[in-house]
């Protein structure tokens, strides 16, 4: 049996998907196993390149990467491209056309992985959960071979980046969420609160860890042009966040919380007002078994520690 453990990244590829790609793809001890490409925070066609891109700016071409799902299961796509860039990239001028995926669909892809990995395989989504449902419809046994999925996504604080109380990849497909969280995966949520408070990247800090100078670092960084405006003047933050980094930074060293609670999740589906809201029974209240494991606070060092270890890796 070998040593390094199996991953399957799902991922709506823009910046900082980008960023967390990078951090799995400059670990020894991971098999990533393979990449699907989901439509979220930019159309599918986009995301895949995106997903190509890093791929080899990381030196990695070795990492299969398929798509998926071009649309939610129920609602139309609507995209963040107002915060990643028309290209999800920053819009800083990338070749981000002409790579070439793997044949077949994401979803057969994942169930693939599940049985070459039954027992093994932890699934970290970055991205609107459409695949995931998908794969659990087409084969609920899913359940039975992976052992751990974390997931991006939602807030504990039920504080929103969309809408007052939404995360985004919980509001593009928010029946897709209903499908995953009744669904009996074992899943774990590092939510918008989680990078909102321990992976926001201040100034100070970006130019310190572009000026580590290779190609990888001035990639991750730069990438974040857009969404660092959209910080400043939308969400208010003292500097760019990193959710999807900081979710698979956890997912390969679960340390990196420093609090988690197991609590009943549910999604509102319906709602033009509360669309997305992942609500998490914090007091109890629903007297409803917990379905899932809820990441409440993390340690930012820690965090940095792996960006940092990543943006000075070795490529490939």
């Amino acid at each position: 049996m070998s040593s390094r453990r199996p991953f399957f990244i799902d991922t709506d590829t823009a910046s900082d998907d980008a960023v967390a790609l990078a951090i799995a793809f400059a670990r020894d001890d991971l098999d990533i196993v393979g990449i699907g490409v989901v439509a979220g925070n930019v159309p599918l066609d986009s995301a895949v390149q995106n997903a190509l891109y890093t791929r080899e700016i990381c030196g990695r071409t070795d990492v299969p990467v398929y798509v998926g799902a071009g649309h939610p299961l129920v609602f139309p796509l609507d995209t963040a491209q107002h915060v990643h860039g028309r290209d999800g990239m920053g819009d800083i001028g990338l070749d981000l056309t002409g790579r070439q995926p793997e044949p077949g669909h994401a979803v057969d892809a994942l169930l693939a992985a599940s049985h070459d990995h039954a027992g093994e395989l932890t699934l970290v989504t970055l991205g609107p959960l459409t695949n995931i449902a998908l794969a659990v419809r087409r084969d609920p046994t899913i359940v039975d071979r992976i052992p751990r999925v974390v997931i991006m996504g939602a807030a504990a604080d039920h504080v929103g980046n969309v809408n007052p109380v939404a995360e985004f990849n919980m509001w593009v497909d928010p029946h897709a969420v209903q499908v995953v969280l009744d669904s009996g995966l074992n899943l774990e949520f590092v939510g918008w609160d989680i990078s909102r408070r321990d992976a926001v990247i201040v100034p100070s800090e970006a130019d310190r860890l572009r000026a580590i100078g290779t190609p990888v670092a001035e990639f991750c960084i730069d990438i974040q042009a857009t969404v660092a405006r959209f910080c400043a003047e939308e969400t208010k933050l003292a500097g760019f966040d990193l959710p999807d980094p900081i979710a698979m930074a956890y997912a390969i060293d679960p340390s990196v919380a420093t609090e988690t609670r197991r609590m009943f999740l549910e999604v509102e589906c319906e709602s033009s007002v509360t669309r997305g809201m992942v609500v998490m029974d914090l007091l109890g209240f629903s007297r409803r078994d917990p379905n899932a494991l809820v990441v409440m606070h993390a340690d930012h060092g820690r965090f940095i520690d792996h960006l940092e270890a990543t943006l000075r890796a070795p490529v490939g």
